[in-house]
């Protein structure tokens, strides 16, 4: 029988995380993901099977019962994740009794990362719309952040510079981005509020800190963010060059796109 440290969804795992920590998106043990599986995900393997120990997480999950999570854990390095997967990495799952029972990973006696309640949460909002939502994903883009003390923290005029700055954003995000206050992580406040969000949007900002994301998979997740960074980059290096916009994206030519695209841009952002 094959291990898990084998199978796709560790490799794609240790791949995404190595290149969020390339890219310096997740400095020291800043970032964490998780992904959901199916039991069709977690079968066959000859090292999954038996109940490690029980986890304790501070969050009512037993609406997620029967659920598995390929989770990063609490303080471990990006850096670090390809290199010892089994201690980095946890697969676990939800309980009737809303514990958590670990199957594979976190060979160092270490748990789940600590915002794992908030991934919860949003994962249990974005299944509500789409039961192919199946990543949750948060780290730190540089450019993203720095748009967050200098530019407007309205959704809508965040989400139409992001659009405007390359022809792919609107493409990529059409529902726009999501913005909470600035709140203490790790805590079930941001986790609620977050969740919230994840109601209507795909991404979430928080505020000086970093992005929250959901997708279908670890590619589209990550995409998802390297999208919103790029812009954020380009109006960064527009700011640079002295903020003096001569030319733009018009709000018709947004709407061209979305049509040649078969993409629903939020309706009431484009001033046409």
């Amino acid at each position: 029988m094959t291990k898990f440290v084998d199978s796709i969804f560790v490799k794609k795992m240790c791949k995404v995380t190595a290149n969020m920590y390339r890219l310096g998106w997740d400095e020291r043990n800043g970032g964490n993901i998780s992904y959901r599986l199916t039991e069709d995900d977690v079968h066959g393997f000859e090292d999954n099977q038996e109940v490690k120990r029980t986890l304790s997480v501070d969050f009512d999950c037993t609406q997620l019962t029967g659920a598995y999570f390929l989770v990063t854990g609490t303080g471990k390095y990006f850096s670090d994740i390809s290199d010892e997967p089994e201690r980095d990495l946890g697969l676990v799952r939800i309980e009737p009794s809303g514990d958590v029972s670990l199957l594979w990973g976190y060979n160092d006696g270490g748990n789940p990362t600590s915002e794992f309640p908030s991934h919860l949460m949003s994962h249990l909002e974005r299944m509500k719309h789409d039961k192919e939502q199946r990543v949750i994903m948060h780290c730190h883009p540089t450019h993203f952040i720095g748009m967050t003390f200098t530019h407007d923290l309205d959704e809508k005029a965040l989400t139409k510079t992001l659009w405007k700055m390359q022809s792919e954003s609107l493409v990529v995000f059409p529902d726009g981005v999501g913005v909470i206050p600035w709140m203490v992580p790790g805590t079930s406040l941001i986790g609620e509020a977050t969740a919230s969000k994840m109601a209507e949007f795909h991404l979430v900002t928080w505020p000086h800190h970093g992005i929250f994301a959901a997708g279908t998979s670890i590619e589209e997740t990550f995409g998802l963010i390297e999208t919103v960074e790029k812009a954020a980059q380009i109006w960064t290096v527009v700011q640079a060059q002295g903020g003096a916009i001569k030319q733009e994206i018009t709000d018709q030519e947004l709407q061209d796109l979305a049509d040649r695209f078969h993409v629903i841009a939020r309706p009431g952002y484009l001033d046409l």
